[in-house]
């Protein structure tokens, strides 16, 4: 009799006490969203953008904290090792989630079991351009040019989302590039302006000034439909390409999470990203919204896996 009362007062504190699945009164102290990129770019902008939209829908603090190096892995493992709790986030992106971990298998988290997707916050889609300055005017000049003799690029390092289109544009039109990675996209669009390399795969986001001030020539974008801001600049489908890519940000936590705080993390991102305010910006900043609720983007992820892997593999790109 004793052992069977002693276990029902067992189960029952099991069920009166709330534990970290429950997450009861949470979030009860400041809330960190890391950002895995340098302060004043994109992502530090979105990051403060859900930030703020949070801290006041909870009533808490949400701070974003830098924590780049790395590509931005360390930000990310920092997170995907953090406790279950809900008080620790990150920003990530396609090139963190999907084309580093694809080509670097030992880089340090596992994307689909080490975190915690929480959902889309916007994205902008991968252009070529050339300076205005330059003899290429369309990708049919691009393409003939670059039969000649390979011609040079510029990308935000080999694992953004840039390099990834180049990379496939290449396979489809056969031919080869020769790539100059650098630290951010906004180097190689000064060297692009200067005319000092053939073009640059920047987001429409980084290169809306000089798309606007005509200082370079948007010759394709990797999106499903022209840029209603951008008519001028032609799709890669409408010109014969399969080449549709956004580089997107979203908002994951550590593998674990509580059921209730993916769903309310996830609700409020939607909330903050309809606001009137932040679609104007979205849409000043040439960055698409797209909604989702947490299956959704998990769905997401995992066709952006199936999608843009065996691209990586065929172009050689995965590291032995």
């Amino acid at each position: 009799m004793k052992n069977i009362l002693a276990g029902s007062l067992a189960i029952a504190a099991q069920i009166i006490v709330p534990g970290p699945a429950q997450a009861e009164g949470w979030p009860s102290k400041p809330v960190r969203i890391v950002n895995t990129f340098a302060p004043g770019g994109a992502a530090d902008i979105l990051a403060r953008m859900v930030a703020d939209h949070m801290s006041v829908a909870f009533k808490q603090q949400f701070f974003v904290e830098t924590r780049a190096g790395a590509g931005g892995t360390i930000g990310v493992q920092t997170v995907a090792n953090s406790d279950p709790d809900g008080y620790n986030f990150v920003l990530t992106t396609l090139s963190l989630i999907i084309i580093g971990p694809t080509m670097n298998p030992k880089v340090g988290y596992d994307p689909m079991k080490d975190l915690t997707h929480l959902g889309y916050i916007a994205g902008s889609p991968i252009s070529f351009i050339v300076s205005a300055k330059s003899d290429i005017k369309t990708l049919k000049d691009f393409v003939a040019k670059a039969r000649v003799k390979p011609l040079t690029y510029g990308t935000s390092g080999l694992q953004a989302a840039g390099h990834l289109v180049a990379q496939s544009f290449a396979v489809q039109a056969d031919l080869k590039f020769e790539i100059i990675p650098y630290k951010g996209a906004a180097q190689s669009i000064v060297d692009v302006v200067a005319n000092h390399i053939d073009f640059a795969t920047p987001t429409v986001t980084s290169a809306s000034g000089q798309l606007r001030g005509g200082t370079v020539t948007g010759l394709a974008v990797a999106n499903e439909a022209r840029l209603p801001d951008y008519p001028d600049v032609p799709t890669f489908r409408e010109l014969g390409y399969d080449v549709v890519a956004t580089n997107w940000f979203a908002l994951a936590g550590p593998a674990g999470l509580p059921a209730d705080i993916v769903r309310k993390v996830n609700h409020e991102i939607n909330v903050a990203m309809a606001k009137p305010e932040n679609q104007q910006r979205m849409r000043e900043d040439a960055m698409l919204v797209q909604p989702m609720d947490a299956p959704a983007f998990r769905g997401f992820i995992e066709a952006e896996g199936a999608r843009w892997k065996p691209v990586i593999e065929r172009a050689g790109l995965v590291e032995k």
